[in-house]
């Protein structure tokens, strides 16, 4: 009524927005009807237990929550799942316990009460487990049973409903579910006003007094943002409201700028009016919410790939914070993110940042990388049509593309697309990250990303991992992602430091995507037999773990396809050589001198401070340059000669040869590897390039 209302007056004056001036009203898609606050937010319940080895549509868990089934997030959040078994739940006038629920029965229960919205007193007393109850909360006392009882860890039979509540809120089950209105926890080091609840102050508990696994924030401010951290620190799986509710918001955001496109063909004549617009609009409303579903998906799970990453990235954590505070937008005190002092304390502990700090985060990142692109020209790039048109339904891109290629805030929806997917598939960080180390404007970084993106047909892979969702550990997916967010940072890296002139993301995919196919799909001509068979070892590990061939093959190779881009620029300085001549050569050079596991090696080397962690980082990127110079030069030196081109052009340098050999065998002779060896084995190999 009120979206109608504020569309009416948009209307009344010309404003350009028409009733997409806000969203939800009656031509608009109902959030309530949809679920798709629950839905968003069970994105996220899934993937915690995911994590944790369970599959919430197939098998059962225990739950206990907030909110009643009339209501919008808890009542379609309990129909999301038949396997749920809700054995306590309490809203502003009854407290609901059912200490041994049956799955199936107990669902079709809460659906006929979400169907005729009812309260907890309007559930069927004969579908109750042994002992189960429903009280009233104005009750002076309540006398449970013995099952609920026990259940809780009662001390007594004859409590007070706050007490039940506070029980309930600390019973040993799986799922904590928030969908009702109130801040139920606190940390341990807030007092209660931090929650601003004053109504709640009784039943509130802290973070580290929860006994369940996992919390789904359905509803606004469940916690202060201090008692989630306490919560995760003591192994809970927690986001923040912010992430697990969002997608409420997200369909706002897709209903605006699907009425904004269509309107615009209806004022071209390409759609033939409000009518016509209102019937597709509801035609789409599941590829909507598949779509908001995505964004839910993906924002989790940079989350996950964030807090896997877990103390390594600390350090870098910490600057992006420091250097955003010295821009005035960000006040670490305020969001609850921890000061350079509990940095040095996690460090200490071996901890990263928690979820809720990643969340935290991840906004702050989108934000900011948000507000940076949008003042360049990176979203006037005609190769960004693509990634507008992903922005909407399937009807859309295929009806009204060229609506959409028009639409009056395509350059805000192009921003908004590429600081998702950068900043969701490698880390928040990422971007600042390139700023700081290559000089490069953010424009940059986004271009080099699509182009590396779209060159190692990186989708395809994401999508291959991600359909192995409870078919295999997550834990083992997360890794995979890792591997493929490696090798496009360095990908990326290489561009940023390359000698193109222009970012031109359409000539560069154009050149550089064939190439890497080529080398990807002749691994079996190009790589010596050593590197090869560990290769086809890591296959057959991932094969073992039930991925499918071709997956667990690119997976395999994601170390050596590491390389692919210097191979390219020396093809591309060689015209007499192709890449596969070249890649041959390339990882001739690496095999020769072990440089591979040189570079392994410096993955287990311990480098405490920011400083030890460059230096190690320089060493890396020293060895990629030594193996790339060599094989350069081999290409040159010994255009048409017989025999092994490596060898031939190491039989002209017998002196330095021999030191390096020298202390490759040292090398490989140590029972443990240190930042010093690695250096002076560098070292060996740079006088190899210099002779």
């Amino acid at each position: 009524t009120f979206s109608d209302l504020a569309n009416s007056i948009s209307a009344e004056y010309g404003f350009w927005l028409g009733d997409a001036f806000a969203s939800g009203g009656s031509a608009g898609y109902d959030h309530k009807g949809m679920g798709i606050t629950a839905r968003g937010g069970w994105e996220a319940v899934k993937r915690h237990f995911r994590e944790l080895g369970l599959d919430t549509q197939s098998e059962d868990f225990t739950c206990v929550g907030v909110g009643d089934m009339s209501g919008d997030v808890f009542g379609n959040a309990l129909l999301l799942s038949s396997h749920a078994k809700l054995l306590a739940a309490f809203n502003h006038s009854h407290i609901f316990v059912d200490p041994d629920p049956d799955p199936a029965r107990s669902f079709e229960e809460r659906r006929r009460m979400f169907d005729n919205r009812l309260n907890w007193n309007g559930y069927n007393p004969e579908l109750l487990s042994q002992g189960g109850a429903v009280f009233e909360r104005s009750a002076k006392t309540i006398a449970v049973s013995e099952e609920v009882q026990a259940l809780f860890e009662l001390p007594k039979k004859v409590v007070t409903p706050t007490e039940l509540m506070r029980a309930i809120l600390q019973a040993r089950a799986d799922l904590l579910w928030l969908g009702g209105i109130g801040t139920y926890v606190k940390s341990s080091e807030e007092d209660h006003a931090a929650a601003r609840d004053r109504a709640n102050d009784a039943i509130r508990i802290n973070g580290n007094e929860l006994r369940v696994r996992v919390v789904g924030e359905g509803a606004n401010l469940g916690f202060t943002q201090r008692g989630r951290i306490e919560y995760a620190l003591i192994d809970g799986h927690i986001n923040t409201d912010a992430i697990d509710n969002s997608a409420g918001v997200d369909t706002s955001d897709h209903e605006v700028n699907i009425k904004i496109a269509l309107n615009d063909a209806i004022t071209r004549g390409e759609l033939s009016g409000i009518e016509e617009r209102n019937r597709i609009l509801a035609e789409m409303t599941d590829d909507v919410a598949g779509l908001v579903l995505r964004d839910n998906y993906e924002q989790t799970q940079a989350i996950s790939i964030t807090h896997t990453l877990g103390e390594e990235l600390l350090d870098t954590q910490a600057r992006f914070m420091r250097g955003l505070e010295k821009l005035g937008k960000l006040d670490r005190a305020i969001e609850g993110l921890p000061d350079d002092e509990t940095i040095a304390e996690r460090h200490t502990r071996g901890l990263g940042l928690t979820r809720p700090e990643i969340a935290v985060l991840l906004a702050y990142a989108k934000m900011v990388l948000f507000e940076d692109l949008v003042k360049t020209d990176l979203p006037d790039d005609p190769q960004l049509a693509n990634d507008l048109v992903l922005y909407f339904p399937d009807e859309l891109r295929v009806r009204f593309r060229s609506a959409i290629e028009r639409h009056r805030l395509r350059r805000e929806i192009i921003g908004t697309v590429v600081t998702n997917a950068m900043i969701n598939r490698v880390r928040p960080t990422f971007p600042w990250a390139m700023v700081d180390e290559t000089g490069k404007g953010y424009a940059d970084i986004a271009r080099a990303f699509i182009v590396m993106r779209d060159s190692f047909d990186l989708r395809t892979i994401w999508r291959d991992i991600e359909a192995l969702d409870n078919k295999l550990p997550a834990s083992v997916q997360l890794d995979m992602m890792i591997a493929v967010a490696r090798l496009l940072e360095r990908a990326i890296l290489w561009l940023l430091r390359s000698d193109y002139e222009r970012l031109d993301i359409a000539a560069l995919v154009n050149e550089f995507r064939p190439r890497i196919e080529a080398i990807g799909d002749r691994l079996v001509q190009v790589l010596p037999a050593s590197m090869l068979g560990r290769v086809r070892v890591r296959q057959a590990e991932l094969m073992e773990d039930q991925i499918p061939e071709p997956l667990a093959k690119r997976v395999a190779s994601l170390d050596v396809m590491s390389s692919a881009m210097d191979i390219i620029r020396i093809a591309r300085a060689d015209a007499t050589h192709g890449v596969e001549d070249v890649a041959r050569v390339y990882f001739g050079v690496g095999e020769r001198f072990a440089l591979d596991r040189l570079r392994s090696a410096s993955h287990g080397v311990a480098a405490e401070t920011p400083w030890q962690k460059s230096a190690l980082t320089s060493l890396v990127d020293d060895l990629f340059n030594y193996q790339s110079t060599i094989a350069a030069r081999v290409m040159t030196e010994t255009n048409g000669a017989g025999g092994d081109p490596v060898e031939t052009w190491l039989a002209r340098r017998p002196r330095v040869v021999e030191r390096v050999d020298q202390t490759m065998h040292d090398f490989r002779a140590a029972t443990t590897v240190d930042l010093a060896m690695l250096t002076v084995a560098s070292r060996q190999l740079r006088t190899l390039v210099e002779s």
